[in-house]
């Protein structure tokens, strides 16, 4: 008897060891997110083709960084002339880092020099700490907007709607989805991916509360209201449109749902569900990341903004 309560103790001992050091492991593997700044360093993994810069935006009053991919040929002389199209890549997660998904470059600079898409500038900017909204003290979208001047000013762009293209995954997909609503002057071309739509919906249901702790002013900033408003909108600027999630992805039924509304409202778009992937913008990449980019160029021919010398 003595024997077997000794066992049983011994048991419950290790179980309870076990669980001890699970919930330690696990404390250990939520990382808080590193604290929110406007300019952050490359990593040193970062690809060798990806530069780092910044410009002084006057809505926050202070130095913004950014990341921006030229495309093959640009510094010769030869290209002097040459002005290129220019896709806005919104990053994912909050807070905002201008350094958070540039990994995608991986995919788009060897499509650039295989030929599969002609030379463009990637962009990539810092959402803030919102990731994307102008919020409290940081102003996120504001900064975007004062970064596509700096742009246009700084390099050889095509400097209007017709050589611009927003793109986004996650929160980023979100982003993408307001800004080309409330922006369809700035860009041709949109391809919001992966976004979590449910979270806008409840924004537009709740007056503006995302969660309990957060609320978002307008309560009408969200991918559902501003569709309705851009459905609205008289003479409104068109705008192609390619949303896409993967089937294994948490956002994948809100992404549906969304495409309905859009269907309801007669906005014009396509819509790509991709087989078998999670919740990653590489997996997408890797699966339809030609077609993405392609959607982009296609935009760009369509309103006449490739292939524009100075």
């Amino acid at each position: 008897m003595r024997c077997r309560t000794q066992t049983v103790s011994a048991i419950v001992f290790v179980l309870l060891f076990a669980s001890v050091a699970f919930a330690q492991q696990t404390k250990k593997s939520r990382k808080k997110p590193a604290p929110f700044k406007w300019v952050n360093t490359l990593p040193k993994n970062a690809s060798k083709a990806i530069q780092h810069a910044t410009f002084h935006s006057d809505a926050n009053d202070i130095e913004v960084g950014y990341c921006i991919l030229l495309p093959p040929g640009y510094s010769q002389k030869k290209n002097d002339d040459q002005r290129y199209p220019v896709v806005y890549w919104l990053h994912g997660g909050r807070p905002g880092s201008e350094t958070k998904n540039i990994s995608m470059v991986k995919y788009i600079e060897p499509a650039m020099k295989d030929g599969k898409i002609p030379p463009m500038i990637y962009v990539f900017p810092n959402g803030g700490k919102l990731s994307h909204y102008d919020h409290a003290e940081f102003k996120g979208e504001q900064a975007f907007l004062e970064l596509i001047q700096h742009i246009d000013a700084t390099y050889r762009t095509i400097a209007d709607r017709k050589g611009r293209a927003i793109e986004g995954f996650s929160q980023g997909g979100r982003g993408a989805g307001r800004d080309m609503f409330k922006h369809p002057e700035l860009f041709c071309s949109a391809a919001p991916l992966g976004g979590g739509h449910q979270h806008e919906k409840r924004i537009s249901e709740s007056e503006g509360a995302e969660s309990k702790n957060l609320t978002i002013s307008p309560p009408w900033n969200n991918t559902w209201d501003l569709a309705k408003k851009y459905a609205e909108k008289k003479n409104a600027p068109k705008l192609r449109i390619l949303v896409a999630v993967g089937t294994e992805d948490f956002n994948f039924e809100a992404n549906q749902e969304w495409s309905e509304h859009m269907k309801s409202l007669e906005i014009d778009h396509e819509f790509v569900i991709v087989p078998d992937i999670p919740h990653s913008s590489q997996k997408m990449y890797e699966k339809i990341g030609d077609d993405i980019m392609s959607f982009h160029v296609e935009s760009f021919r369509q309103s006449g903004g490739l292939n524009r010398p100075e």
